[in-house]
C-alpha cells in the first residue's frame, strides 16, 4: 500500500526539555495506525507537528504523498488532507450540525449559501452512514453523536489521514463499538487514520499497526496481530503490571450502605444491594443502564421515587448533595473538568473546599494553617506530582488531575466513596496508581462503588460485580468466577 505520510528523524525540544528524539514514522494510505504511550511519551507533539502547529527541529524529514514538504503550516497541512480531530473536538455548540460539517467549506465575506451548507453537511454523512438531524444543534448531541459529527466535517473537507486524539475517553462501550466501525469505514474508502488511545483493548482491536512512544522515543512499530495488551503496556511504561482477580471473603464485615427497592421514573427501577465496610462494588452496563442516574440518587442530586437508602443502618432522605457529604457519602463524577475540578483554581483550592467549614477558626475565617496541612496531607498521602500546590489544577496531568479530585472528596473524610468512571482519559501508568490508591482505600474499610464500562476495570479492581440493564440490576458475578468474555456478553444481553 503506497504511503501518505512519511517522517524520519523527527525532533522537537521546547527549552531543556527535549520532546522527541530521532522519530520516525510512516502512515499507509486506507491503513488505521495507533499511537501508543503515557503522557508526555511525546504523542501530541508529534500530532501538532504533522498537523503544522509546530516545526520539527532542522534535520527532519516530511513527506506527504512522496512529496518533501518543509515549512508545513495549520493551512497547509488541511489543505494535502490532515485533518486532527481533538479530544475538546473543536465545536461550535451554538451551531446546527449541518453549519459545524460544513464551516471550513463554506465561510467568508459572500452570502451564506444555507442549501449548499445541507447539501455538504448530508454528503459527508451520507459517505459514513451517520445519520444525525442537520438541522439539531451540537450543545443538544451526545458526547458521541458530537465525534460524528467532528470525523463528518474532516470528511468533508476531503480528508486522505484523519488523526483521532482519544476520541473514546468520554464514550461508552456500546458508543466505542459504533466509532470503532466508522473508523473501519473511513479505511475502506482509502482514508488513513491515526487513533490515539489508552484504551489498549481498542488499539489491538482496530490497529494493523501501532507505534510505541515512550519519553520522547520511539520503542517500534509492530504489527497488532502478533501484539497483546500485556506487552504493549510494558512498551509504553518500561514496566509490568499483573492484576489478579478477587476473592476476599468480606462476609463478616459490616454493611456500610444498604439500598432496598429504590426507584426513580424513567432512570431505574427495584434496585436493591449492598456494599459493606473494604468493599469495592462493580457496576458496569450500557449508557442509559441507570448507573450515573443511580450514583446521583445515592448523592443526593436526583431523589428516588420509591425505596430507601440506609447508612450504617441509618435511613436516609437525601434531597441535596450537601446531606450526602455531611452523612458520610463521597461522589467521583465522571466528568472531572467540568463537574470534579475548577481548572483555572489552585490546586490547594480544589482539594480544601469541600471542608472549607472545617478549617475555620473561631471567628469564623479559614486557618491558613489548617488549609496548608490538609493540602500537604493529601497531596502527599495520594501521590500527587505537584511543584506548586498554588499553582492552576488545569497544568496537572489527566491521572494528577484526579488524584486531586479524589484527594478533595476523601477530605471529608467519608464512609462511601462513589466513583464514576474513574480513570477516564488516564494513561495506563495513572491508572494503575489510582487502582492502587483504591485498593488501599478498601483496605482501610472505606466502602467503594466504582461504576465504569471497561469490563477489565471491574473483574480486576471489585470483589463484586452488578450488571445494570435497562435501569434494573441484571445480574451479580464474582470476579473470580467469571471470566472477561462471559461478563461482556452478559452486558451486551
Amino acid at each position: 500500500m503506497p504511503k501518505f505520510l512519511e517522517m524520519t528523524g523527527i525532533s522537537k525540544q521546547f527549552g531543556g526539555v527535549r520532546a522527541l528524539s530521532d522519530v520516525d514514522l510512516d502512515i499507509a494510505a486506507g491503513e488505521v495506525h495507533c499511537l501508543a504511550g503515557e503522557n508526555g511519551s511525546g504523542k501530541s507533539t508529534l500530532i501538532k507537528i504533522i498537523s503544522g502547529v509546530q516545526p520539527p527541529e532542522p534535520g527532519g524529514r516530511i513527506m506527504i504523498d512522496g512529496h518533501e514538504v518543509s515549512g508545513l503550516t495549520p493551512a497547509e497541512s488541511i489543505r494535502r488532507g490532515i485533518q486532527v480531530i481533538y479530544q475538546d473536538l473543536s465545536l461550535f455548540p451554538n451551531l446546527t450540525v449541518a453549519e459545524n460539517i460544513a464551516v471550513e467549506r463554506h465561510h467568508g465575506l459572500h452570502a451564506v449559501n444555507w442549501s449548499a451548507i445541507r447539501d455538504t453537511a448530508q454528503a459527508a454523512m451520507q459517505r459514513v452512514g451517520v445519520s444525525i438531524d442537520p438541522q439539531s444543534f451540537v450543545a443538544d448531541l451526545s458526547i458521541a453523536q458530537r465525534q460524528l459529527v467532528a470525523i463528518c466535517r474532516a470528511i468533508a473537507n476531503d480528508a486522505r489521514l484523519v488523526i483521532m486524539d482519544e476520541p473514546t475517553a468520554s464514550l461508552t462501550r456500546h458508543e466505542v463499538d459504533a466509532l470503532l466501525a466508522l473508523t473501519l469505514e473511513l479505511k475502506r474508502r482509502g482514508v488513513a487514520v491515526v487513533f490515539v488511545s489508552h484504551r489498549l483493548d481498542e488499539v489491538l482491536e482496530i490497529a494493523e499497526r501501532v507505534t510505541v512512544l515512550r519519553n520522547g522515543e520511539k520503542k517500534g512499530t509492530f504489527e497488532a496481530r502478533d501484539m497483546t495488551d500485556r506487552r504493549l503496556v510494558e512498551l509504553m511504561t518500561g514496566k509490568s503490571f499483573n492484576y489478579e482477580l478477587s476473592e476476599t471473603d468480606l462476609s463478616a464485615a459490616p454493611v456500610v450502605l444498604a439500598v432496598r427497592n429504590l426507584s426513580r421514573a424513567g432512570d431505574y427501577d427495584d434496585i436493591s444491594f449492598e456494599v459493606k465496610a473494604g468493599e469495592i462494588l462493580g457496576i458496569t452496563g450500557r449508557l442509559g443502564s441507570g448507573r450515573t442516574e443511580l450514583a446521583l440518587s445515592l448523592f443526593g442530586m436526583s431523589p428516588p421515587d420509591h425505596g430507601e437508602i440506609r447508612i450504617k443502618d441509618r435511613p436516609l432522605q437525601l434531597s441535596s448533595n450537601r446531606e450526602a457529604i455531611a452523612n458520610g457519602i463521597a461522589y467521583v463524577s465522571e466528568d472531572r473538568l467540568s463537574l470534579g475540578l475548577i481548572m483555572e483554581q489552585p490546586i490547594s483550592s480544589n482539594i480544601a473546599l469541600p471542608v472549607l467549614e472545617r478549617l475555620r477558626g473561631p471567628f469564623g475565617l479559614v486557618q491558613a494553617g489548617r488549609w496548608r496541612e490538609t493540602v500537604r496531607r493529601w497531596i502527599a498521602d495520594l501521590g500527587i506530582k505537584v511543584s506548586d500546590p498554588e499553582n492552576p489544577v488545569r497544568t496537572l496531568s489527566g491521572g494528577n488531575q484526579q488524584r486531586v479530585v479524589l484527594a478533595k472528596w476523601l477530605a471529608t473524610e467519608p464512609s462511601l466513596l462513589i466513583l464514576d468512571s474513574p480513570t477516564v482519559g488516564v494513561d495506563i501508568g495513572a491508572k494503575d496508581g489510582i487502582y492502587q490508591i483504591v485498593r488501599d482505600l478498601a483496605a482501610s474499610g472505606l466502602a467503594v462503588i466504582m461504576i465504569s464500562d471497561e469490563i477489565p476495570e471491574v473483574l480486576y479492581h471489585a470483589h463484586r460485580i452488578l450488571i445494570m440493564q435497562e435501569g434494573r440490576i441484571a445480574g451479580e458475578y464474582l470476579p473470580h468466577q467469571v471470566t472477561e468474555a462471559a461478563l461482556r456478553q452478559a452486558v451486551d444481553a
